[in-house]
């Protein structure tokens, strides 16, 4: 393997140590290697998990093995996760302006989404494909119609995409229809003029003068100097027709069996009963002053100074908007709960999962730190955070963040840690009976039990103490003073049960 190659040249040509390490804090004990050069080589490895890691640079290069998962990124423009077992592959470039994954049953590449390319293979003979470069370049294939092809604005025919059923045009906005549902829209010199056919459907409009459509049993629509007023009945073929009436900005209505609303003089004042909801809507200076009434939904707003919304399952609440809110969320067998201050400035949300006793907690204060609790009890504490309390992403975490993370410190419920300072110039380690620490060049020491082994400058002085047996040695060289009875396996190799951290 390229990289075991890499790491024996560098350990001929170097002292290294073997020493105490975590890639997971609550690993169980196990030989290990770990090998610095700060900041050019960081290489920490676990056989018994299957575990080798990689870092050159610091965080820019990272070369990770784990079982049958493998990680190589090249920070920032540059990151791959690959799982061998599944057939699965996900890679970042520069995140966000592009990605990539694959799978046993598809393939995809973005771009900004403005380009995407997917490929699906669904057990047919023929793969199904679909490209779009939006809105210049769309083409793909329709399980009901076939193939099309649409070139940005000169001609196109799009299928089962962007909420119709159908999309053509040619020279647009010049000339163009769409079809749902059987109903037909044709437009010329979009928005301007168009018309409606369909099955006893008919309609034309001049946006934003006038316009009118009606489908007989369903639906009649009126509108004149737009917004100024529309008059629309929809639902006429069910058990509760709707009625939207609006003379802007003077009076709006909504009238149907189910629900009743009345605003006047837009937004100053507005009441709405909800019979299928049970709930009763005041509104004074909306979104300002609101006040709802209902089984299911209440709400007291009286913005900036304070809000509150309970549903059946949730609560949110403002005081001062937008400096503090409070929203928690609750079911059978999960529950939430958020609190912030001017949205992403400062954050905590806990989450718990009562059937399986799990919970998750997340602290950040932009743009200072952020803290961590997985389910697996293990914290982490990493400064700084200018990212992550707005974007929290697992692309920002794996591709972005390690690169402006100057400190890192992870532990659990049994006093195991794990700590990083400028990307490993200084780190420290430390579980049940063994620690293992280390400041580039100056000195490293590890211990576990009646094992220790003490370096300054790399090995231009070591000291190595086992059960029995005990060493010195100077200037790099691999032979020493011993004194004491020698320990097959104890210091006189200097290696101790470790583990590898990433």
């Amino acid at each position: 393997m390229p990289l075991k190659a890499i790491v024996a040249f560098l350990l001929i040509l170097f002292a290294g140590t073997s020493s105490l390490s975590a890639e997971e804090i609550a690993a169980p004990n196990q030989r290990g290697t770990i090998f610095t050069l700060w900041p050019f080589v960081d290489y920490r490895e676990s056989p018994k998990e299957g575990y080798s890691n990689l870092s050159i640079l610091g965080p820019l290069f990272k070369f990770q093995w784990r079982g049958e998962e493998r990680d190589i990124a090249i920070r920032p423009f540059f990151y791959n996760s690959t799982n061998s077992r599944e057939e699965r592959s996900k890679t970042t470039y520069l995140f966000p302006l592009a990605s990539s994954e694959k799978s046993p049953s598809s393939e995809s590449i973005r771009i900004l989404k403005l380009y995407q390319s997917n490929k699906y293979r669904t057990g047919e003979e023929e793969e199904q494909r679909d490209q779009m470069l939006f809105p210049f370049y769309i083409g793909g294939k329709s399980a009901k119609y076939g193939p099309y092809t649409s070139v940005f604005p000169f001609y196109g025919d799009i299928y089962d995409r962007f909420w119709r059923d159908e999309y053509h045009y040619v020279m647009f906005p010049f000339y163009s229809w769409t079809v749902k549902n059987g109903t037909t829209t044709r437009n010329y010199l979009y928005p301007l003029l168009s018309t409606v056919e369909g099955e006893k459907e008919s309609g034309f409009q001049f946006w934003p003068l006038y316009g009118q459509s009606a489908k007989e049993g369903v639906y009649r629509r009126r509108f004149a100097i737009w917004p100024l007023y529309t008059d629309e009945e929809t639902g006429l073929d069910t058990d509760n027709p709707t009625r939207k009436f609006t003379l802007f900005p003077f009076y709006a209505s909504v009238t149907s069996p189910n629900r009743t609303s009345h605003h006047y003089i837009w937004p100053f004042f507005g009441h709405t009963v909800d019979k299928g909801k049970k709930s009763e809507e005041w509104d004074y200076f909306w979104p300002f002053l609101v006040t709802v009434r209902g089984e299911s939904r209440s709400m007291e707003r009286y913005l900036p100074f304070y809000s509150e919304e309970r549903r059946k399952e949730s609560n949110k609440q403002w005081y001062m908007w937008p400096i503090y809110s409070h929203e928690e969320l609750s079911s059978p067998s999960f529950r939430q709960e958020r609190d912030k201050i001017c949205y992403f400035l400062y954050s905590d949300n806990e989450e718990t999962w009562s059937i399986d006793g799990k919970s998750r907690r997340r602290v950040a204060l932009w743009p200072l730190f952020t803290y961590k609790r997985d389910e697996k009890g293990i914290r982490t504490v990493t400064f700084p955070a200018p990212v992550e309390p707005i974007l929290d992403k697992e692309e920002i975490e794996k591709a972005w963040a390690p690169l402006w993370r100057i400190y890192v410190h992870k532990w659990n419920d049994n006093d195991d840690s794990a700590v990083s300072l400028l990307w490993n110039l200084y780190w420290h380690e430390r579980r049940k009976d063994a620690i293992a620490v280390e400041l580039f060049p100056l000195f490293s020491y590890s211990s576990e039990q009646r094992v220790a082994d003490f370096k300054l400058f790399k090995g231009l002085f070591r000291y190595q103490k086992g059960a029995t047996d005990n060493k010195v040695s100077f200037f790099w060289l691999p032979f020493g003073i011993h004194w004491g009875k020698s320990v097959p396996g104890g210091a006189e190799n200097g290696q101790v049960n470790s583990r590898s951290r990433q």
